[in-house]
């Protein structure tokens, strides 16, 4: 089996008139947002370049270096944009209105992309967060009521699908797949009426009163939910469509990261129930933040990333490559705690990091503090 690189190396020669738009290009437009875009004048204000043009004025920046240097899976994304611009598929699909806001009073970012398919519909591509740790602690806030990116999203939705006479698909991976769910909910009724698809690749949820019967009844048919088979951020609070249950080269959370879905041919390889270690985990998340109040799960994300922050990683596969190291950090921080939130913060934990720190070579005793 091969993943998204592979899949341009198997059917990238094939236009979209000949092999129709399918979910696995979905989830190469939704990473296709990671790029660092910024200071290519010529995919903002309006200017769009092909992404063959756009991979030239990319490297031409040395914009590569500066993804390697960040040590995730953004590594793999100038492979990525190398590829679609090798491709019949997306080399002649053109790319435009690029943004990235950050916003520093809410350490949040808001970044989102458009690209026109040579098939006539168009795919806005909402960017997500990366495997650092501060990147799943917004997760965990996005889920956590309204923030300025679901704000942001909804305003890039509708101010340029308002022009668009093509049908739109929405996109994005976690954090980015949240954001399309919530622009595609909560946009106008004009808007809404050229939504063609929206897919949602690992996001997390939203509180349950944030779902109306009507914007129900009406996205959720058009909406793809993707999800690997030990799914964490995807599984976050409350979802009303049924997800697609994809395989993954990696072992617990480090599923998230996009390039490690199975892809064969023109879709994912599909598992039909999530792994029993996730599924326990979906259990005990739930268990603790379906009946907070916001208030409550504010307290609760913050307890649990001072547990994860205290490893020193700035990963989440960095907290795993730490080993003991990590594992004395945590339980040195959790005992710190006040009994009824260790055993919150901790049950969390197992749930997460329970499958990576079985194969940790670590004594007996330290694993018992985490593993059943």
């Amino acid at each position: 089996m091969g993943n998204i690189l592979d899949y341009l190396d198997w059917r990238g020669d094939l236009a979209f008139s000949q092999s129709p738009f399918n979910e696995v290009d979905n989830l190469i437009l939704a990473c296709f947002s990671y790029l660092e875009l910024d200071g290519i004048r010529e995919i903002q204000d309006g200017n769009t370049l092909s992404i063959e043009e756009l991979t030239e004025h990319f490297f031409e920046k040395s914009q590569e270096k500066e993804m390697k240097a960040e040590g995730t899976f953004l590594q793999n994304m100038p492979a990525l944009l190398k590829k679609m611009a090798e491709s019949e598929r997306f080399r002649d699909c053109r790319v435009g209105g690029f943004v990235n806001e950050i916003m520093t009073d809410k350490t949040q970012q808001f970044a989102a992309v458009t690209v026109e398919l040579t098939d006539g519909t168009t795919y806005i591509s909402f960017r997500g967060t990366d495997d650092t740790i501060t990147g799943w602690k917004e997760d965990f806030y996005l889920s956590n009521g309204t923030v300025p990116s679901h704000r942001k999203a909804l305003e890039y939705l509708e101010k340029n699908g308002r022009y668009m006479q093509a049908m739109i698909r929405l996109g994005g991976h976690s954090k980015g797949g949240n954001l399309a769910m919530y622009a595609a909910m909560q946009c106008e009724e004009e808007i809404r009426s050229k939504l063609l698809a929206v897919y949602d690749n690992d996001g997390p949820g939203f509180s349950k009163d944030f779902f109306s019967e009507k914007r129900c009844e009406e996205i959720l048919p058009k909406v793809t939910r993707i999800i690997p088979e030990a799914s964490v951020i995807g599984m976050l609070l409350e979802h009303k469509k049924k997800p697609m249950i994809v395989s993954s080269t990696q072992k617990g959370i480090l599923q998230h990261d996009a390039f490690t879905w199975e892809v064969m041919g023109k879709g994912f390889m599909r598992r039909d129930t999530l792994t029993r270690r996730a599924e326990a985990s979906d259990r005990t998340l739930h268990k603790w933040i379906d009946n907070m109040n916001e208030k409550e799960r504010d307290r609760l994300i913050q307890e649990l990333f001072s547990v994860l922050e205290a490893t020193g990683a700035k990963t989440i596969s960095g907290i795993q490559e730490g080993g003991l190291k990590s594992l004395t950090a945590m339980i040195k921080q959790l005992d710190q705690m006040e009994p009824e939130s260790k055993a919150m913060v901790q049950a969390l934990i197992v749930g997460f990091f329970g499958s990576c720190l079985e194969l940790l070579p670590l004594p007996e005793l330290d694993k018992k503090r985490f593993l059943p």
